[in-house]
């Protein structure tokens, strides 16, 4: 909050909301003339926003996911006028916590995963069809699994056997195929996180978001993104500093700061919660926040 709020009658955007604790921790912050926006493509956190919005009409919230983010500012006539941008990327605790999602493993649930659960394919559908090389790749590119070729023929002679419908027995097949036990965390993590960002298509929604932030941002407004995730991370750090670098011109070319283009500067360096905030909240471990501001 105190890196997203630089201006109490602001307009702000929350294009994570969940279950609101940023979208309440920020409305306290602004004043009367102040407002704040939320985005969530779960129809679960948007039902939470509805009921938010009913007792302060300072806040509304869409059904939408962050790719969209651009086409909602500008059909409210927000574009170049957001104070500041808030993304809580990954999926959130009551998504963990409802065994009926299928987000997690430490409770038998439906195979689903989506974030958005009135569209789109859910992990057991995706994992029913997807062939062993496919499902190889995604484990390894987004869950960074060394295992992923054993754990992926495993799922596949698994399937052949009985269709893989519970996260159950998809955490099961994967634990007897990953014999690398890594302290604290059960041997199925990095296969439910790499399916979970697959099928959510989390990264390209990331990527669709970040080209819309400097339209989206007035002079001096923030953009504040906690990632959970070294590849969303690294996807947020790059895309920062080739705003603040601006456009690329041949070594020895005399151009001066404002010639360059450059739309953001990086504030401060990166955050990670203080062992004080793990201890409360273990979730928080793997989180680091960075901060960007907008340019005149």
């Amino acid at each position: 909050m105190e890196a997203l709020v630089i201006d109490p009658a602001g307009i702000y955007l929350d294009g994570t909301f969940g279950r609101g604790g940023h979208a309440r921790a920020l409305l306290a912050r602004l004043s009367a003339a102040g407002s704040l926006l939320g985005l969530d493509r779960d129809p679960q956190a948007v039902a939470a926003g509805v009921s938010l919005a009913r007792r302060d009409p300072r806040f509304a919230i869409e059904h939408m996911p962050i790719s969209r983010m651009e086409e909602v500012a500008r059909r409210r006539g927000l574009w170049g006028r957001v104070s500041g941008l808030l993304l809580d990327l990954g999926v959130s605790s009551p998504q963990l916590g409802e065994p009926d999602r299928g987000f997690s493993f430490s409770a038998d649930g439906p195979l689903d995963m989506r974030m958005d659960t009135s569209g789109g394919q859910t992990a057991a559908q995706w994992l029913a069809r997807a062939k062993e090389e496919e499902i190889a790749r995604i484990l390894r590119d987004y869950g960074e699994e060394r295992r992923a070729r054993r754990i992926a023929r495993a799922i596949v002679r698994a399937r052949s056997e009985r269709p893989l419908v519970t996260t159950g027995a998809l955490g099961q097949i994967v634990a007897a195929a990953n014999p690398d036990r890594e302290p604290g965390k059960h041997p199925a993590t990095r296969t439910f996180q790499a399916i979970r960002i697959h099928i959510n298509r989390e990264l390209e929604e990331l990527r669709a978001c970040l080209d819309s932030v400097c339209g989206l941002l007035t002079a001096g407004g923030r953009l504040v993104v906690i990632s959970f995730h070294s590849l969303e991370d690294r996807i947020v750090k790059r895309f920062i500093r080739n705003e603040a670098h601006g456009d690329r011109f041949p070594r020895g070319i005399p151009v001066t700061a404002r010639e360059t283009n450059a739309r953001l500067r990086s504030v401060g360096k990166p955050v990670r919660p203080s062992s004080a905030e793990v201890a409360a909240n273990p979730r928080a471990r793997s989180a680091l926040m960075r901060v960007a501001e907008r340019l005149t």
